[in-house]
């Protein structure tokens, strides 16, 4: 039974195109959909008794209804991605914004570029460096890309570097070289450094690396057919023998990657599968006609936004296959905010009103071809291939995981009342001697390993290299609320399928705050105030991701609790569990074996069982070894970057790229630490011993 106030809102809707969130009594996002006629759509849903299906399930759970009025459904399949993506509803089909991919940069714009005189000492700005570089744009810069890894990055520059001999060295060694390097040997560079290339031939040679790497190179090997030629009239055989072994490369490079297709410059080829309640979605690039590798995405939720949908189709329009509603909600998640290009080839036809969608936000017409012929169709072929086998291997390894969390459960004799959502947090301490002591807590269930709920803890106020305490502090810290809370209801426990929290990354780092601010752009609006609506009613914890190490920030309880540590570290959990009054029978201890040889740990009970040992061939002890490895290199990952920033001064100028231990030292010598670093202006900074000024600002940016 749903409230009149929530039925009234319904009855009270407009039937103008817009986009409605359903929320649960939590403030959980339950669905976000488009609809062409809010009041049509949206009322259908409470009109009919849908029983016990998947779609009645989630209508019995709305209790709150926000919709938000957009132009067009172009407008509004925009607005719902982007709510899907900031929100992550319960039933949608929702791929991870995994999308940090890497670019090929080389430094600096031909019009900032400094005039270098011949015989004049060279000057680092003067010779573009080609370089791999992930993150943020800026337009100091060319980028080139993405692209889908960073092997395929590294194999570009390496081109470069063969054909075009491109310098890779930082600007700080470029500077300090009296002789040239093993790169100039091997005709891996021309040796600008030491001036035995002009900075009017090195441009030349920058600017058809850039020619090649936007897919014109068979208008580069004109232009150096044609200076070898000229070369030769003029009698001058040593340059047009250069610019014969130039070509020679080049023809070479063209041959082993195929490159018959210019037209093709910039292509995305998306191939889906289905199998088993899963899905994977295939991503290969083409970049500059040449085929630069794939990546394999799995989206969450499948069967119930399949359900969903089937259900929310428009009825003019048939319900589309599952294969369909992946690939379309993927191109409309994962081009929100990258580069889409000219044209996209995918195995399955998608909706003219996606295309416009994704054409209005590229500000260019998007080709979408489904049945490509020649070249596109060999690419389209192995998308295909490509995404059946990974959907194979991810099928094979939640099966085996499955086994092994199975054989866990058997071997420890628990009963959950759900095998897929069984959850294991493990605990372990880290610290140097006591220096930078930090617990870690990682989390499995689903069959894998959870690290967006992962936690790094702080320890301080302990004796230094005090363990037991550290243990002591850490699992105050993680249960005392939720046994608070337990105990304040003690009947309320969380649905099996609640939808789950999302959490801090691994870094820890809390993302900011959804910020709306007054836009031109209707859409972008219209997106700030749905935002804005949800953070008002309490959702922040799907729009701001709560801080780490802030004690009971999972859903429930764990139902089995992993102890890095035999019997001491036991009998300080079964302490802390006692005083808290929780249950004793989950904590497990995992004490190394004879030699701390993998394979021989025992299993240490906190409610009084006998020690056990497993095998060394069980699945159980193997899943336990992979969870309790998991927790041991988050731990160890997080003192060591803690300790570092404790003797070096901080973390700032750690992530700065091209600042290392020596440059790092002389900066906080020379103003005394990151503050003073911070309070220095440009022109100081760059007074420093091989501090460019082009690295003295990207330091300030960085602290500003």
């Amino acid at each position: 039974m749903h409230s009149d106030e929530l039925l009234a809102q319904v009855a009270a809707l407009p039937a103008l195109p817009g986009v409605y969130r359903y929320y649960d009594a939590e403030g959980g996002v339950l669905y976000v959909g488009k609809a062409r006629n809010l009041k049509k759509r949206v009322s259908s849903y409470f009109q009919k008794n849908h029983g016990g299906t998947r779609i009645g399930h989630m209508i019995g759970k709305i209790a709150r209804l926000d919709t938000t009025v957009v132009r067009s459904e172009a407008e509004a399949l925009l607005l719902e991605n982007n709510l899907i993506k900031t929100l992550a509803p319960r039933y949608n089909i929702l791929f991870r914004d995994d999308k940090s991919y890497p670019y090929l940069k080389i430094t600096g714009t031909p019009d900032r570029l400094p005039v270098t005189k011949e015989g004049a000492l060279a000057m680092p700005a003067a010779f573009p460096r080609v370089a791999y570089y992930r993150g943020a744009v800026d337009r100091k810069h060319r980028y080139f890309g993405p692209y889908p890894s960073a092997w395929a990055v590294k194999e570009s520059i390496q081109l470069l570097q063969k054909v075009f001999r491109l310098r890779t060295c930082e600007d700080t060694v470029f500077a300090n070289r009296t002789r040239p390097c093993l790169l100039y040997q091997i005709k891996r560079c021309s040796g600008p450094c030491v001036n035995l290339v002009s900075p009017q031939d090195y441009q030349r040679d920058v600017q058809n690396a850039e020619a090649f790497l936007r897919g014109e190179a068979q208008s580069v090997l004109q232009a150096l057919e044609q200076r070898m030629m000229e070369h030769a009239e003029k009698l001058e055989f040593e340059q047009a023998a250069e610019l014969r072994n130039q070509m020679s490369a080049l023809s070479k490079v063209l041959h082993q990657q195929s490159v018959e297709t210019a037209s093709d410059k910039d292509v995305d080829i998306l191939a889906v599968r289905v199998q088993g309640g899963k899905a994977c979605v295939n991503l290969a690039m083409v970049r500059g006609g040449r085929h630069l590798g794939d990546r394999a995405y799995f989206p969450s939720h499948i069967e119930d936004a399949a359900a969903l949908q089937e259900f929310d189709a428009d009825e003019a329009a048939p319900v589309q296959p599952v294969e369909v509603q992946v690939l379309e909600a993927f191109i409309a998640q994962h081009y929100i905010g990258v580069p889409v290009p000219s044209a996209l080839i995918t195995s399955h036809p998608v909706m003219p009103e996606l295309v416009e969608a994704l054409s209005q936000q590229a500000g260019s017409r998007i080709g979408v071809a489904h049945n490509p012929r020649g070249q596109r169709r060999l690419w389209l072929e192995m998308a295909e291939k490509n995404a059946e086998l990974q959907l194979a291997r991810l099928l094979a390894e939640e099966g085996s995981q499955q086994a092994r969390t199975r054989a866990l459960v058997e071997a420890l004799d628990l009963a959950p009342d759900n095998l897929d959502t069984f959850r294991i947090e493990c605990f372990d301490i880290s610290h140097t001697a006591g220096e930078a002591t930090q617990a870690s807590c990682v989390v499995f269930h689903h069959h894998q390993m959870q690290n967006r709920e992962y936690r790094r803890f702080n320890i301080d106020g302990i004796t230094p290299g005090d363990d037991y305490a550290a243990m002591r502090q850490v699992l105050t810290r993680r249960y005392a609320r939720l046994a608070q809370a337990g105990r304040d209801t003690p009947d309320a426990t969380p649905p099996e399928d609640a939808p789950e929290e999302v959490a801090a990354q691994a870094q820890d780092e809390p993302a900011g705050d959804v910020q709306v601010e007054a836009v031109a752009d209707p859409q972008a609006a219209a997106f700030a105030e749905a935002a804005e609506s949800a953070e008002a009613v309490g959702d922040a914890g799907k729009l701001k991701k709560p801080k780490v190490g802030g004690g009971g920030s999972a859903q429930r309880l764990p139902d089995l609790v992993l102890v890095d540590g035999g019997r001491g570290q036991v009998s300080m959990a079964r302490e802390v569990f006692a005083e808290l009054g929780l249950d004793l029978s989950v904590i497990v201890g995992v004490e190394k074996g004879e030699g701390r040889k993998v394979g021989l740990e025992e299993l240490v009970f906190a409610d009084g069982r006998e020690k056990t040992y497993l095998g060394r061939e069980s699945a159980a002890l193997m899943l336990i070894a992979q969870i309790r490895d998991e927790a041991h290199r988050f731990a160890i990952t997080g003192m060591r970057a803690r300790r570092a920033r404790v003797r070096v001064g901080g973390s700032q100028l750690e992530e700065i790229p091209g600042i290392g231990a020596k440059k790092r030292a002389r900066l906080l010598q020379r103003f005394g630490g990151v503050r003073g670093v911070a309070a220095a202006s440009v022109e100081d900074i760059a007074t420093v011993e091989g501090i460019s000024r082009e690295l003295a600002e990207e330091i300030y940016r960085a602290l500003h």
